[in-house]
C-alpha cells in the first residue's frame, strides 16, 4: 500500500516521485525497461536549463539516485492490468499487486523506426528522432529526414537553418502535413525533396552514419546519399494500452489531461510525452512531472481530510 504510485522511471515519472516525496508521501515507481526513460541514450543534453554539456545517462542516473535517497521504492517491473477496487488504484504485474488512491502515469512513447540493419547501433550516432534535441550537433552538415507528415516537415525545416543541405524523404507522392510547411520548405535553398522515395539501407563507418541507400519506387532504381545524420519522423506510439480501457485517450492513444495534469478518471494524472500536448522535450517532461506530483499528493490529502 503506497499513496502515490508512478508507472513510468523516465524524467516525467521520476520527477513526480521526487515532488510527490517530498510531500511527504510513500511512493513507488514502476518501470518496465529501464530506469531513466529514453534520455538516457542521448550522448548530449544541451538544451536543459543551467545544465549544458551533461549526457543523458549522467542525467538520468543523477535523477534515479535523488529520487531514491528520498525514499521511494523503485521497481523493474511491467504493469500489465489498472482496475480500482473500494477508491483505491490496484495494479497488477508479473510480480505483484500495489494499491495507492493515488496514480501518476508517466509511461512514455515509442518513436516508430525504420527497421533497418543497424538503425539501434546508430542512436546517437547519425541516427535520431528528435530534431530540436540533437540538431544542432549537425550544424553546416548535411542531413535527411524521412517522414511526410507536420512533424518530419517542422523538423527539415528546424534543421534547414542549420544545417548545410536537408533532403526530406517521403515515400508517398504527397505530403501528409500542412500544405503551408511544404511551401515554406520549397522556398529553402539548402532543401532538397526526394518523393516515392525510400530508405533501403544505412551506412556507417567507425564516428558513425556516413550515408543512406534510397529506392526510388518510381523508376525502380537504388541511389545513394551521403549524410551525416539522418532524422526519422515516421511516428509515435504512447505507452497507454493497458489503461485505456479505464483512462480517456484520444484517437492515437495518447492520454486525454490539460496543464493540470488530470487525466479523466479521479486521482490519476498524466504526465510528459504519453499526455495530449504540443511540445515534447525532456523540460515539458519535469514540468508535467511536478505538476502531477504535486497534484497526486493534493488528491491524498483532500481524500484523508
Amino acid at each position: 500500500m503506497y499513496d502515490v504510485i508512478v508507472v513510468g522511471g523516465g524524467p516525467a515519472g521520476l520527477t513526480a516521485a521526487l515532488y510527490a516525496a517530498r510531500a511527504g508521501k510513500a511512493v513507488l515507481v514502476l518501470e518496465g525497461e529501464s530506469a531513466g526513460g529514453q534520455i538516457q541514450y542521448s550522448p548530449l543534453v544541451d538544451n536543459y536549463p543551467g545544465l549544458p554539456g551533461m549526457s543523458g545517462a549522467d542525467f538520468s542516473q543523477a535523477l534515479v539516485q535523488q529520487v531514491q535517497n528520498l525514499g521511494v521504492h523503485l521497481r523493474m517491473e511491467e504493469v500489465t492490468l489498472l482496475r480500482t477496487q473500494n477508491g483505491l488504484m490496484e495494479l497488477t504485474t508479473s510480480q505483484g499487486r500495489y494499491t495507492a488512491p493515488a496514480l501518476v502515469l508517466a509511461t512514455g512513447v515509442s518513436h516508430r523506426k525504420l527497421g533497418l540493419a543497424g538503425e539501434d547501433e546508430l542512436i546517437g550516432m547519425g541516427v535520431s528522432y528528435c530534431a530540436v534535441c540533437d540538431g544542432a550537433f549537425y550544424a553546416g552538415r548535411p542531413v535527411a529526414v524521412v517522414g511526410g507528415g507536420d512533424t518530419a516537415l517542422q523538423e527539415a525545416l528546424f534543421l534547414s537553418a542549420r544545417c548545410s543541405k536537408v533532403t526530406l524523404i517521403h515515400r508517398r507522392d504527397l505530403f501528409r502535413g500542412e500544405s503551408r510547411l511544404v511551401e515554406q520548405l520549397r522556398e529553402k535553398d539548402n532543401v532538397d525533396f526526394l518523393l516515392s522515395t525510400t530508405v533501403e539501407a544505412l551506412h556507417s563507418g567507425s564516428d558513425g552514419l556516413t550515408g543512406l541507400t534510397l529506392r526510388d519506387q518510381k523508376a525502380k532504381k537504388t541511389l545513394e546519399l551521403a549524410v551525416d545524420g539522418l532524422f526519422v519522423a515516421v511516428g509515435q506510439e504512447p505507452h497507454s494500452q493497458v489503461f485505456s480501457t479505464l483512462v480517456m485517450t484520444d484517437d492515437r492513444g495518447y492520454f486525454l489531461a490539460g496543464e493540470d495534469c488530470a487525466a479523466s478518471l479521479p486521482g490519476v494524472f498524466a504526465a510528459g510525452d504519453c499526455r495530449v500536448k504540443s511540445v515534447r522535450q525532456l523540460t515539458t517532461a519535469v514540468g508535467d512531472g511536478a505538476v502531477a506530483g504535486l497534484g497526486a499528493s493534493r488528491y491524498v490529502d483532500e481524500r484523508q481530510g
